[in-house]
């Protein structure tokens, strides 16, 4: 009997495509196959089989190839895709990309013994109140739950207990990270205890590599899946629970349609197989902050350090009084803790040498070609750099306008920051972490470990030093500059900076009671800042709820944006236009429509771009707006319409 195979494509066309499968090639619901679209070959992925083809007068394209031997996505995980088209108003298509593994090859997979000898890791003893976290968790048999721990308060061995109950009645875990740089600590304590059974899924794997370890999640013989944000689609047998560690962070939210967030996908995963969702952090977002308070999620509270350390004594310094990037407090710090035989972790978010030239006498500001924004000067490279697009271009000597040869840079970065310890502490060994120095994905670790080891007395860097990193020798954190992102445009931007600050001061004092974090400023009386250095964090969150309850905002209002973009300046416009006035018909009184405006960042990689706004107290009504509107709007040639529901950036 001749079969036909419904086809899913990543394209933004929310239909399946009837494909014959011709004698010999054996096709099953969840495999990827190679089939003619148009005048292209495009892989998708069959979706469904049938014993009849579609009634009409044409015939059937037949599919190329099939890839799989057997399917690489498990029918919960399409039943998931058809969720998210739903959920984040994209194509099943899409959906279906998003979590599919690339590669074919079976040989290469990851080499667990790189992360870990069994035996290194001897029996953990918990404390009473990990043990209580433990018990309370593992009584219940499904929802939600959060670990609210100071840094360095053991969070991660209540996650492995759990974890080792969950696999002990036979059921899989996945467990999520922010970063891949975090991978690496969480499945060597994870290969301590499991072996073999635990597989590894982020980005920095070769195709190859990703695509044995789905295999080893597929077949059973694996049971533990850790990685980034994709891994939260891992395809694990029985599903008894997902941890969402670090759950605060934006990187958990995808930036590319689907605009997913794996904290949403979690849930509801956890919801269709019964089985628990434990999250943690020293610093939750203000939206699971908002269900802890209103019962939609159980807290545990973790209130105190673990292995000797002490929560570190904070010292905000005003910069106005101050001269040159370092503080004379600091300077004297850094010299000390050198002399007792610590080290030290300095932190700026933010790149480069330099972020803005400019000329002195007509005011001219060095400009990215394509984006809407100050490139950004590299002294390493000697190159002005957009941190945006990539567009560079050579510094120049003299101002393009007037000719002048009275120019500037102003700002500071890293790169700036290492020049000036190596020139104020020659004597010590300074090391740089930031997306300029760790290019590939095996430059960070042995950074790292060097630094684990006592081979580098400061550790400077971006965020990238501020998640989760548990170094035994640091005495002192030194917050370079506070105020980097406090004035963006962008409602989550307190949060964003109150988090970042609390979590690298976190790093201080971790094992010994000694800790001292300085954090330099401009804005010392920023109400912000000084709850976030006096440790008020209780006060922070119900301040800042507040102010989103009166500008409302999400956790109290939910937000659809919509992203009009194209290089025709007038098109975009024009679009934008007609899509709110579609909106403003469709949702009446039932929402609120905010724009059309320009995005605070206009043009990024020579596109414009304008966004709209949908805002209600009623998520359906919102979403069924969008929906139905975007349903039938057809944007005109070159112009795209980006859809972001539940955004955590407005830029």
């Amino acid at each position: 009997m001749h079969r036909y195979a419904e086809v899913l494509f990543n394209i933004p066309v929310d239909r399946a495509f009837v494909y014959s499968v011709p004698d010999g090639l054996h096709c099953r619901e969840g495999c990827r196959v190679v089939a003619p679209f148009g005048r292209r070959r495009l892989t998708g992925i069959a979706v469904c089989m049938l014993d009849e083809g579609p009634v009409g007068d044409f015939q059937t394209k037949d599919l190329e190839r099939v890839i799989d031997s057997t399917p690489v996505l498990t029918p919960e995980l399409l039943r998931l895709a058809d969720w998210m088209a739903e959920t984040y108003i994209c194509s099943r298509g899409e959906a279906l990309h998003a979590m599919t593994p690339t590669g074919r090859r079976e040989s290469e997979g990851v080499d667990l013994s790189l992360y870990s000898d069994r035996d290194a890791w001897g029996p953990v003893s918990l404390a009473e109140e990990q043990e209580r976290a433990v018990e309370t968790i593992r009584n219940a048999r499904g929802g939600t739950f959060y670990l609210q721990g100071v840094t360095g308060s053991g969070k991660t061995e209540v996650f492995l207990r759990v974890a080792r109950a969950v696999h002990g009645e036979g059921r899989s875990i996945v467990y999520l990270v922010p970063e891949i740089s975090l991978v690496h600590q969480v499945v060597e304590r994870f290969v301590a205890e499991f072996g073999e059974g635990v597989a590894v899924l982020h980005s920095g794997l070769t195709g190859a590599q990703r695509y044995r370890e789905w295999l080893k999640l597929l077949t059973g013989e694996a049971r533990v899946a850790i990685g980034a944000r994709s891994a939260v689609f891992a395809p694990v047998l029985d599903l008894g629970l997902v941890v969402i560690d670090e759950e605060h962070e934006g990187s958990y939210k995808s930036g590319y349609t689907p605009r997913y967030h794996a904290r949403q996908v979690a849930a509801r995963r956890c919801r269709t197989n019964g089985a628990l969702l434990l999250m943690g952090s020293a610093t939750p977002s203000t939206d699971a902050y908002y269900r802890m308070q209103t019962g939609g999620v159980t807290r545990i509270q973790l209130p105190r350090r673990l292995s000797g350390g002490a929560l570190p004594d904070i010292e905000m310094v005003d910069m106005r009084r101050e001269k040159g990037l370092f503080s004379r407090r600091l300077l004297r710090s850094i010299r000390e803790v050198h002399q007792a035989g610590g080290q030290s972790i300095l932190f700026l978010n933010r790149r480069g040498f330099a972020y803005l030239f400019f000329c002195r006498s007509c005011g001219y500001e060095m400009k990215c070609k394509r984006c809407s924004v100050s490139l950004t000067y590299h002294r390493d490279k000697e190159q002005m750099i957009c941190h945006y697009c990539g567009y560079s271009a050579k510094p120049v000597s003299v101002c393009p306008e007037c000719g002048s040869l009275d120019i500037g840079y102003s700002g500071f970065g890293t790169e700036r920051i290492e020049e000036e310890l190596g020139r104020l502490f020659p004597e010590l060994v300074v090391n740089r972490i930031d997306t300029d120095t760790v290019r590939k994905k095996h430059d960070l670790e042995p950074t790292l470990e060097s630094f684990r080891r006592g081979d580098i007395d400061i550790l400077l860097g971006t965020q990238m030093v501020a998640k989760g990193l548990n170094f035994p020798g640091v005495k002192l954190v030194g917050i370079v500059s506070a105020d980097v992102g406090m004035q963006l445009p962008d409602f989550r931007a307190l949060e964003r900076t109150f988090s970042l600050i609390v979590q690298v001061s976190g790093r201080a004092g971790r094992m010994r009671p000694d800790g001292r974090v300085i954090v330099q400023t401009f804005k010392p009386d920023n109400a912000m800042l000084e709850k976030a250095t006096t440790g008020r964090q209780e006060e922070f969150y119900r301040d800042e709820l507040e102010t989103r309850r009166l500008l409302r905002f999400p956790p109290f209002f939910r937000l659809i944006r919509l992203v009009v973009r194209g290089r025709n300046r007038r098109r975009v416009f024009a679009a934008s236009g007609d899509l709110a006035d579609a909106l403003g018909r469709e949702g009446g009184n039932a929402l609120e429509l905010l724009g059309p405006v320009e995005c605070p960042l206009f043009v990024i990689a020579g596109n414009f771009r304008c966004h709209i706004l949908l805002r209600g107290d009623k998520f359906r009504r919102v979403h069924t707006t969008a929906r139905t509107v975007l349903r039938s709007f057809r944007a005109p040639p070159g112009v795209y319409v980006e859809v972001d529901v539940d955004p955590v950036s407005l830029l």
